[in-house]
């Protein structure tokens, strides 16, 4: 009886011990203080933050530096609503992040990367790392720095060793993702010349169309954004040379001028664009697609069809990316919105796969040139291996 309970007991500890391991590490935060002096600094005047965890053998000299995402503000008003929150001030973030996917230790879940120093940038501009306003308004206290954040991480970690890498990425989830690609090559120009330096862009790829009201609120909020916090100055002049500055916030006028490798995990139905560009709150009064937008299974056939065509438009939008053997891309047919931080779509038994490759064997591969990865998936709802989220009753769909 007591060899039973004993056994019972191991059993139970090592599913405990698979779980912590597929749930992540918790890793500590780290504040840029000497930022504040160079007014590198969050919306409410705050040092910049990180969570980093450190390589070990031998990756001890590679480096994944990933920005978070959290949306933007575009004027006074919605930057004012994030000033005192971990969207706006690194003293209300959480001082422990969970480490997992894409920034997991564990070489089973993450055999690639796994022994990389792995860094977290936390997101507290509302800019996308993009703004540089010198003054700042008393009456609010709002300062519009993301650009010095950027640079002032980045000049932190060389510090601490970044500047011996022989291996880099830059990558980021949402708006993070945005920032990693307007900062692609910037970030290969501030390494050393001899280090390896590609891009990730984890659902950052945001298009540029009407909303189901026929409005084109995207861009009209994009441009409040880049006027706001004078992102014009920090955006690729690629592109601001041809364009209007806000245009610029748009990927699909920015990637074909991008000359660092950059690889794109999106999903074809993002969640956050079928949410917030193709359905807004604004753009249905009556909360027609609220439930649609809560679970893609509660859409109706003329929603899915709408949804068909935003599909359509991304990859119309996607197509300038190219066939560049520098670039790739895993592009899923299904509802979710940031794939790379979660062990759930990262790598696991029963993780999304595409051509029958996951999210993690996709970017390996293509990091190290073992093979190109371009890869397109079929139309919604082909793919069973699709996590689509589906998002609680009383959450806000609009966030």
């Amino acid at each position: 009886m007591e060899i039973t309970r004993i056994g019972q007991w191991l059993s139970l500890l090592i599913c405990v011990l698979l779980l912590l391991q597929t749930e992540g590490v918790p890793v500590g935060i780290t504040f840029v203080e000497n930022a504040v002096a160079k007014g590198a600094v969050c919306l409410d005047g705050s040092p910049p933050a990180y969570h980093f965890h450190k390589g070990s053998g031998a990756g001890i000299n590679n480096w994944i530096v990933h920005f978070e995402g959290g949306g933007w503000c575009n004027n006074v008003t919605t930057c004012l609503s994030r000033r005192d929150t971990r969207l706006g001030s690194s003293k209300k973030m959480d001082t422990s992040l969970s480490f997992s996917g894409f920034f997991s230790n564990s070489k089973k879940f993450n055999p690639d990367f796994y022994d990389w120093n792995r860094i977290k940038v936390r997101y507290c501009d509302g800019s996308s790392f993009t703004g540089d306003v010198e003054a700042v308004d008393p009456k609010t206290n709002l300062h519009f720095r993301g650009a010095r954040v950027f640079a002032v991480v980045v000049e932190d970690l060389l510090a601490k060793g970044m500047k011996n890498a022989q291996n880099a990425i830059i990558s980021g989830c949402s708006a993070g993702g945005l920032a990693s690609i307007l900062n692609c090559d910037r970030f290969k120009s501030l390494l050393p010349a001899t280090t390896k330096v590609k891009c990730l862009a984890d659902a950052g790829f945001f298009i540029n169309v009407k909303d189901v009201s026929g409005a084109q609120r995207i861009e009209e909020f994009y441009s409040q954004v880049v006027q706001t916090h004078g992102s014009a100055k920090n955006l690729p002049t690629s592109c601001t040379s041809r364009l209007r500055p806000g245009l610029c916030f748009f990927p699909q006028n920015v990637v074909s001028q991008i000359s660092t490798p950059i690889f794109f995990v999106n999903a074809a139905y993002d969640s956050w664009q079928i949410k917030n560009i193709l359905a807004p709150g604004a753009a249905d009064p009556r909360g027609q697609w609220r439930e649609c937008k809560l679970d893609i299974k509660n859409c109706s056939p003329n929603q899915l069809s709408v949804m068909q065509g935003f599909r359509t438009d991304f990859l119309r939008a996607f197509s300038v990316v190219g066939n560049a053997a520098s670039k790739g891309h895993f592009i899923d047919g299904c509802y979710a919105h940031c794939q790379t931080g979660i062990q759930e779509t990262w790598l696991r038994n029963d993780s999304p796969v595409v051509a029958k490759t996951s999210i993690a064997k996709a970017v390996g591969d293509w990091f190290y040139d073992r093979r190109p990865f371009r890869e397109i998936d079929c139309a919604y709802p082909c793919n069973p291996t699709c996590h689509n989220r589906i998002f609680d009753q009383n959450e806000r769909p609009d966030v």
